[in-house]
């Protein structure tokens, strides 16, 4: 086995029964499929064995979220007697539909390219096959406060795909609704923060692999179809108390020692340490309070779920992260100095889009 290609299943029995032939029918040589089970209770795994006995099973014990259930999974594969010459791991949720040649050509730009640590495809819409898809579209990118948006989608607007992103490209995360991981990289990052639960994680852990002075791509020349909201509804207010939650986290994780790349420049290491850390310090709390806005905002227009969910995201974030350790930055810029500072967007997206409307678009591909 040199790829593994795992879906984490909870209670999608249904987007199994649909999706998963066509993923079976696209396996190439080396190549496996595995359905990782987090406890489910609707007949997944009993439908499984059924329908699809040569599957291979991992059945956790509970539901630990995407994030402890790919992990329990990745040392579970790893573990195997056929894992011996296992080279990648692809997370790809099971409201996913693949073409029969969407793998390969994956598999392809990680042999030819050893730096890349991750790669995934262009996102599709299942509803709208010619549209991207809100999860990831053709890759994406990070504003200068944390904000996520792709080559292909901004805020809720999305693009027809024209082949507009028909080159392979570098970007600063891809879509953790199919991703293929380098197994020695993916277990140099101690895998996904299982602080997450759900949602943001890739975006943290392609961080993270890029001030490892690793590059993360998307591959145009493979395309899936993502049904979306398979396993938690889009205005479900735990999915935004998560999405607040760990943008928080992810900045808190990474901020420092990104800035510091850029200071050690000029700095000292223990100067550009010091100035990194006072910097994520006030881009944190500039986020915190543009999410005391957004808070305002759901109240303002009745929508109570919303802003409870942004406060107990807020309230969990303190009670999760840990203080930045000077001189744990200090040791990382002198050690790290060489690699190439992961590149945020320099603006805040979110008036930039609203301004400019749908020539979003235009304007961004001039730029990244």
């Amino acid at each position: 086995m040199r790829t593994a290609v795992v879906i984490l299943n909870w209670n999608t029995k249904e987007y199994l029964e649909r999706f998963l032939p066509g993923l079976l029918a696209s396996a190439t040589d080396g190549a496996e499929i595995v359905v990782a089970d987090s406890a489910s209770t609707d007949g997944s795994m009993e439908m499984l064995s059924e329908k699809f006995p040569s599957v291979r099973q991992i059945r956790l014990d509970r539901n630990y979220g995407f994030t402890g259930g790919y992990n329990r999974a990745f040392k579970a594969v790893c573990a195997l007697p056929e894992a011996g010459d296992l080279e990648y791991f692809v997370l790809i949720n099971s409201d996913i539909e693949v073409p029969k040649d969407w793998l390969e050509p994956l598999t392809d730009w990680m042999d030819t390219h050893p730096d890349c640590a991750a790669c995934a495809p262009k996102l599709h819409s299942w509803y709208d096959k010619d549209s991207f898809e809100y999860a990831g579209a053709a890759g994406g990118m990070l504003d200068r406060f944390g904000y996520p948006f792709c080559r292909g989608r901004v805020l809720k607007r999305v693009e027809k795909d024209s082949g507009q992103y028909d080159s392979p490209a570098k970007v600063f995360w891809a879509t953790g609704a199919c991703l293929m991981v380098r197994k020695t990289e993916y277990s140099k990052m101690g895998g996904l923060d299982d602080r997450f639960f759900a949602h943001m994680e890739e975006i943290d852990l392609c961080w993270r692999l890029q001030l490892e002075g690793k590059s993360i791509f998307v591959v145009p020349q493979s395309v899936v179809w993502h049904l979306g909201g398979g396993t938690l509804p889009n205005d479900s207010p735990w999915k935004l108390k998560l999405n607040y939650r760990n943008n928080l986290l992810m900045l808190q994780n990474n901020l420092a020692k990104t800035y510091s790349l850029q200071e050690v420049r000029e700095l000292t290491p223990e100067k550009a340490a010091v100035k990194a850390c006072g910097r994520a310090r006030r881009t944190l709390f500039i986020r915190m309070c543009l999410d005391g806005c957004s808070a305002l905002a759901y109240l303002l227009t009745g929508k109570k779920d919303c802003f409870k969910a942004v406060w107990e995201a807020h309230k969990e974030f303190r009670s999760l992260c840990t203080k930045t350790d000077v001189k744990e930055i200090q040791e990382y810029a002198d050690t790290h100095r060489r690699i190439d500072v992961p590149a945020l967007f320099p603006e805040w997206i979110v008036p930039l889009a609203m301004l400019r409307g749908n020539g979003i678009f235009d304007y961004l591909r001039k730029l990244i």
